[in-house]
């Protein structure tokens, strides 16, 4: 099975709203603070108490970085100072013991992801720590199936210690490039060597790590298009495994490091559109599997690979594989997801620190979901993954008539069709190579949460 991707100028331009990411549904706005620790507690127990229960995979937010990105909207902390570190690493250790306590041993972890912030503001020692800490607490898959990934900062990294993360068990890495030109870099104070960061990709297989992921960004300030031609070149050329090209959000209000970049820096919405538009059609042609929203991937790689089976699923971080775990967020603001809710950490380093260093789980917020929503949780994922929609799965699952059901929804989707956004058939609806690039757009249809809200979050623009 193929996926072809056909990007249509007009159609974006006219389909370039505000949109979910849908890494979740409800999406994150939908969490409320009546969610609490004991609810967290009940929805583990039933995992628990689950004939099969499913595996874990773990998230680890570690949010230092030594200097600001200007158009970081990432939950951070800038700081040289190291001992910062260690007292977060301390009320982390705590946390894990606790979260650790609540999960029986049998349910191996298969997916880990150390995120940030720059989790490589840390020593080697610290990191070796941590993971000890980590395999005390939880039972950690040993085989090859096992994905282990962890976030780079390229100017914090060299090839003695791409060897050291192979030899702790990480067997995947993302490396932060988003530009190579230097005056783009400087634009968004992000300077780092271009020969050094695309050599990471040989110096990590080297070391036995077997993916390695770089990410770009389109939009930043004083990108054109022949800058940003020569960084997508240089990078397909270096071969990553995967590559997410992600469209910068330029929303000063929200994120005051933003502040720092000028608006008249920015590329024209006609500029940044080109930009996209060379990203598809540049890595596509290089050889790249275009996954969906902004990742890409050679054929041979596992989203590649499951994009085409059927199993490809959407989390916190973006396009993933390995649906069926249990996810455990670790950390201040990370999220996680277990059976049929999401529980979010404090968002303040301070607040969580105490309410770890006081024996109380650090949740903030959460959703409990129910049938509906699971429901059309599943019918966006499929949208999102797998680019159709097949009525009697659903109905067969969730004991109704699709067509009966969705009335409101189904002709809500007939100016998508005639738009070519998809095709609409008796028992399903089917994604078109020009629908791919604006899955969220057609996947809004389904969130009730999104139509029925009186003041609807602020999101990014689907483009």
């Amino acid at each position: 099975m193929t996926h072809p991707v056909h990007f249509d100028r007009a159609l974006i331009r006219r389909y370039d709203i505000a949109g979910p990411r849908y890494t979740s549904y409800p999406t994150a706005p939908r969490f409320h603070e009546g969610f609490d620790a004991e609810a967290y507690r009940r929805f583990v127990a039933m995992s628990n108490d689950e004939l099969i229960p499913a595996p874990l995979s773990l998230y680890v937010h570690l949010p230092f970085c030594r200097s600001l990105c200007y158009y970081c909207a990432c939950t951070k902390k800038i700081t040289r100072h190291a001992e910062h570190g260690e007292r977060y690493l301390e009320s982390l250790t705590k946390e894990i013991e606790m979260q650790g306590r609540l999960f029986d041993r049998d349910r191996p972890v298969r997916q880990l992801h150390f995120g940030g912030g720059t989790p490589t503001f840390f020593e080697d020692i610290q990191i070796e720590q941590l993971m000890a800490r980590l395999r005390q607490s939880f039972s950690f898959d040993k085989s090859d199936d096992r994905e282990f990934s962890i976030e780079l900062d390229p100017r914090t990294v060299d090839a003695g210690r791409l060897a050291f993360l192979a030899d702790t068990g990480f067997n995947r890495v993302s490396v932060g490039v988003q530009d190579i030109d230097p005056e783009v870099q400087q634009a968004v104070n992000r300077v780092q060597d271009t020969e050094h960061t695309l050599g990471l990709v040989d110096q990590a297989r080297r070391a036995g790590i077997g993916s390695v992921s770089m990410d770009l960004i389109y939009g930043l300030p004083l990108q054109t298009p022949e800058r940003f031609t020569r960084t997508l070149e240089a990078v397909a050329a270096a071969r990553p495994d995967r590559l997410a090209v992600y469209s910068y959000a330029h929303m000063p209000n929200a994120f005051r490091a933003q502040r720092l970049i000028r608006d008249s820096d920015l590329p024209t919405p006609e500029t940044k559109l080109e930009l996209m538009e060379l990203a598809v059609e540049h890595l596509t042609a290089a050889g790249y599997v275009y996954i969906g929203m902004d990742h890409f991937a050679l054929p041979e790689d596992e989203l590649a690979v499951a994009l085409t089976n059927g199993s490809l699923q959407r989390n916190f971080q973006g396009y993933s594989t390995r649906g069926d775990c249990d996810l455990i967020g670790l950390g201040v603001s990370a999220i996680g997801k277990v059976g049929d809710c999401y529980a979010q950490n404090i968002k303040e380093i301070p607040r969580w620190a105490d309410a770890v260093d006081n024996g109380d789980f650090p949740i903030w917020r959460g959703y409990t979901l129910n049938a509906e929503d699971r429901l059309r949780r599943g019918i966006i994922e499929a949208i999102m993954c797998r680019g159709m929609v097949e009525y009697d799965w659903f109905e067969n699952r969730f004991d109704m008539a699709f067509d009966d059901y969705f009335a409101a929804e189904i002709e809500n989707l007939r100016p998508l069709e005639k738009d070519g956004l998809i095709n609409i058939e008796e028992d399903r609806f089917t994604v078109t190579p020009a629908g791919r690039l604006l899955l969220r757009a057609i996947a809004m249809v389904f969130d009730a949460h999104l139509t029925a809200s009186q003041s609807a979050p602020r999101f990014s623009r689907v483009i």
